[in-house]
């Protein structure tokens, strides 16, 4: 397991917006801010995916009591605004079902697509 010190996840958790400096960082919250350091970790040691690779469907979504999400039997690595969690169970379609959380953010783009007009000429 990786070890991370204490000043690494309090440093972190004021980064995300969870806490401000100087506060204490919550135990609820200290498993949320060590899941993105593990993720961050893990992401310096291998190269970009691929962006036009083909999305796929998680094989298993579980969502703990304790509000961890485990994703493929590895821990979401963003926070999880303490919204309703929408589940969608569908087994006729295939198995596949639909989960809808809210995540939290300091910033969002949305960029739109090129006028049909204009890639047209």
């Amino acid at each position: 397991m990786q070890q991370f010190t204490d000043a690494e996840v309090h440093a972190k958790a004021v980064d995300l917006g969870v806490i401000d400096e100087g506060q204490e960082l919550p135990r609820k919250d200290r498993g949320r801010v060590v899941a993105v350091l593990m993720q961050q970790r893990r992401a310096a040691g291998r190269s970009e995916p691929d962006p036009v690779a083909e999305p796929r469907a998680a094989a298993s979504i579980v969502i703990q009591p304790d509000g961890r999400i485990d994703i493929d039997g590895r821990p979401l690595p963003w926070l999880v605004a303490n919204e309703p969690i929408d589940v969608h169970v569908a087994p006729a379609a295939n198995g596949i079902s639909t989960v809808r959380l809210t995540l939290l953010t300091h910033s969002v783009q949305i960029i739109k697509p090129e006028a049909e007009s204009e890639s047209a000429s």
